[in-house]
């Protein structure tokens, strides 16, 4: 996979040099055209136009290699997202797989008592689980460049949906129920999108979780913020540094860092949540003070008034 690997080093000095040369021999044409001009003034008009054209000509050049260059290294990055996101997948889709069918076989021995085939029954529901949030995941961010469709706009118990997305991700993690803690005033409610919403607390919520040590800790917290609903997930775990605070929400793009590559994951999750809670008029941000010190996502939601206008 390394091999098929292009270099942005390549791309980026032929520009710097094509540039170079285009602004050298913009400079030698304007000394020549400039000489030509003290020589003969009857021929001003001519080498003036003449002279106007080659500048022109000549940053046309410029531009064009600039935005090609640019284009170009975008192009080589996203395709190496897309080589690590397909290792991911892989690894991903393996693990639960291979789990899934050593239960199976082991469930067929006649010899396992009941306690037994509880438990790998279990464990097969919860690899199932896993297999299928993924799944929806990748399904989710495929979707989404091509999503048009409006909002079902409802009134939610923002505690009552903060409670089922903790239970539903703890228990697929295998983590103690009051691993994640709700600070939620009792009826908050929020007028949104009940799936969207959903989808947005699992991955939060999942990924404090995951991203955390053997004792992880996550808080949800859901206030009024200058009219706006704000729903924050803060864990402690192994926190972000801050030039990757923008980059995180990107399509394909995981920390390179050791704490994180020691996480399976396919760098979607934060992208799904900050483009679904784009299509509902919101926005996400995270805040993290460096590596080791946790992270706080806040989600942002439409104002209350403009919601209220809406319906």
């Amino acid at each position: 996979m390394a091999s098929r690997r292009r270099s942005i080093s390549v791309p980026i000095a032929l520009t710097s040099v094509a540039v170079a040369l285009s602004i050298t021999l913009l400079v030698g044409w304007t000394l020549i055209i400039v000489q030509k001009l003290e020589e003969s003034q009857a021929a001003v008009a001519s080498n003036v136009s003449l002279l106007v054209l080659g500048i022109l000509s000549f940053v046309f050049i410029m531009t064009v290699l600039v935005i090609f260059s640019v284009f170009l290294v975008r192009e080589i990055r996203e395709v190496r997202r897309q080589y690590s996101f397909i290792d991911s997948v892989t690894h991903e889709l393996k693990s639960p797989l291979a789990s899934i069918q050593l239960g199976v076989e082991t469930l067929g021995r006649p010899e396992l008592e009941e306690g037994q085939r509880l438990k790998l029954r279990e464990m097969i529901r919860s690899d199932i689980d896993r297999l299928a949030a993924f799944i929806d995941d990748v399904l989710q961010a495929s979707r989404l460049p091509y999503r048009r469709e409006g909002t079902d706009l409802v009134a939610l118990d923002i505690p009552a949906l903060a409670a089922r997305c903790a239970a539903v991700v703890t228990a697929r993690r295998g983590v103690e129920p009051d691993v994640v803690q709700l600070d939620i005033p009792p009826g908050f409610e929020v007028r949104s999108d009940r799936a969207v919403l959903e989808v947005v607390l699992k991955n939060l919520i999942d990924n404090g979780i995951k991203y955390s040590g053997d004792n992880p800790q996550v808080s949800v917290k859901a206030f009024i913020e200058k009219g706006r609903p704000v729903i924050e997930v803060r864990d402690q775990g192994i926190g972000i540094a801050p030039k990757f605070l923008k980059r995180v929400f990107q399509r394909f793009f995981r920390v390179p860092s050791l704490p994180v590559n020691e996480r399976k994951g396919t760098g979607l999750g934060l992208y799904v949540v900050t483009s679904l809670v784009k299509n509902l008029g919101g926005r996400v941000s995270v805040d993290s003070a460096g590596e080791g010190c946790g992270a706080t996502f806040r989600v942002e939601l439409p104002s209350i008034s403009a919601l209220r206008e809406e319906a």
